[in-house]
């Protein structure tokens, strides 16, 4: 904290798909986030409130590193939105439309397409049952779950149920409750899908360590892996999320994501407030 500006800690509020994030710009200095700051200002009453919150540091090797936080304070391996919208944010201040970036998931890329979206490879998906990780080695495509769901790691871990009506599913009840099985050693992501078309899915989620959310990349990602892996659709597809729409391609090379991009505010977080909330 000592290498904070007396003036206070700047942050952007971004958002891709509704799904929301405070984002810390850290290169140049020493990474400054903890587990109670981050707690702090993921609180939408006493705080700025998130999803997600994303600090990015210098990385060697690459063009920048991102560190991402629950607003429980637990971290998050990976979180496809906010990956997105950071790159977007670092493409236009390196005036470039390529990049690649280091996160606990590894080196991931990020590009540019003609039409102005950002795309993100989030790698290829874990599907052995210890990398996932689950507890104990079972059939990753038909876990001994209700409802017969499947788990995907995507650097973090996620189980997806296929449904006849997302919307319809209590997601505030069975959320927390899946999130915490003992068969999900670090809890997980849960997401509920249902087919809309060939190519495109209703999703909703309730992401471990904040809840129901707008929309989730990585559960985007890990959702359509299942898809493709069960049959029900083809490597590309549209996901309809409470907050918008993500777009999911596997490919040879990895699980591409792209969606919108919003930067919604900037602001500086009051000295006295970062010190409280050590």
């Amino acid at each position: 904290m000592d290498s904070l500006p007396q003036s206070g800690l700047p942050f952007m509020k971004m958002h891709g798909a509704g799904n929301d994030f405070v984002v810390i710009d850290s290169r140049g200095r020493a990474a400054v986030m903890t587990a109670g700051l981050a707690r702090a200002i993921g609180d939408r009453n006493r705080g700025v409130g998130f999803d997600q919150l994303a600090e990015i540091t210098d990385a060697e090797g690459t063009d920048f590193g991102l560190v991402f936080w629950n607003s429980d304070g637990s971290q998050a391996g990976a979180c496809g939105n906010a990956t997105r919208c950071v790159s977007d944010f670092v493409m236009q201040g390196l005036g470039v439309d390529r990049l690649t970036l280091t996160t606990a998931r590894g080196v991931l890329q990020a590009e540019r397409q003609a039409d102005g979206r950002v795309w993100v490879n989030m790698g290829q998906p874990q599907l052995d049952w210890s990398s996932i990780p689950l507890a104990r080695e079972v059939d990753h495509l038909h876990l001994p779950l209700p409802g017969d769901p499947a788990a995907v790691g995507m650097g973090n871990p996620h189980c997806v149920h296929f449904v006849a009506d997302a919307g319809a599913v209590d997601l505030s009840g069975l959320g927390p409750i899946i999130e915490h099985d003992a068969l999900f050693p670090h809890r997980t992501n849960v997401e509920f899908a249902s087919l809309i078309s060939p190519c495109r899915l209703r999703m909703r989620v309730w992401e471990r360590g904040t809840g129901i959310t707008l929309a989730c990349g990585s559960g985007a990602c890990a959702t359509a892996v299942a898809a493709h892996l069960r049959g029900i659709i083809g490597p590309r597809v549209a996901l309809e999320v409470d907050g918008g729409e993500l777009e999911v391609d596997w490919r040879e090379d990895g699980v591409w994501l792209t969606g919108p991009v919003a930067r919604v505010f900037d602001g500086v977080l009051a000295p006295g407030y970062v010190a409280a909330n050590p």
